[in-house]
């Protein structure tokens, strides 16, 4: 394997994205970038959901995240997990995708983080929502539409060991 691969994981919340790509990035021993809106809401002192208000209403705060983590992405080897790596990072050799029911990644969120399956199913629907359109909005980018992507995996029923063994084996077939 070459030493500076880049690979860019990419899903909605509760599809895996941290989990797998920092899996990746160990297995690999590659540099792992995951700067989130919930890095920043710490660095701000805010909570996510202050942090995604603001966001609401200020896309420079989109274009700061996302400028930071191609940067960090750009200076070697590395697994940039976010919501928008695949689409942001044009030259990853390797680009994936991760996909869950509404319902599965509700589940993990509050295995996650606590709350009532209702309310972070609701809360899980709505940021989708504002993610798609504020992402279309400044980046032109339909979120919905990931088909580009080199692998794209259906988590629902697979462990993240799995996932990342899927994920290994396609950077085989690119090493």
């Amino acid at each position: 394997m070459k030493k500076d691969i880049k690979i860019a994981i990419s899903g909605r919340s509760g599809c895996g994205n941290t989990t797998i790509s920092k899996m990746t990035a160990d297995i690999l021993g590659l540099n792992f970038i995951n700067f989130t809106f919930r890095s920043l809401a710490e660095e701000r002192g805010l909570d996510l959901k202050e942090m995604l208000t603001l966001a609401a209403n200020d896309d420079s705060i989109d274009r700061e995240l996302d400028i930071r983590q191609v940067q960090l992405a750009r200076e070697g080897g590395c697994v940039l997990g976010s919501r928008l790596a695949i689409w942001m990072l044009e030259e990853a050799d390797l680009k994936v995708y991760l996909d869950a029911s509404p319902q599965t990644r509700a589940s993990r969120i509050v295995n996650r983080e606590g709350g009532s399956i209702e309310e972070v199913a609701a809360f899980t629907e709505s940021r989708d929502k504002q993610d798609h359109d504020r992402y279309l909005r400044i980046y032109n980018i339909d979120t919905n539409n990931y088909s580009f992507a080199d692998l794209i995996i259906e988590t629902d029923n697979i462990s993240p060991d799995e996932i990342v063994d899927l994920i290994l084996k396609a950077v085989e077939k690119i090493s």
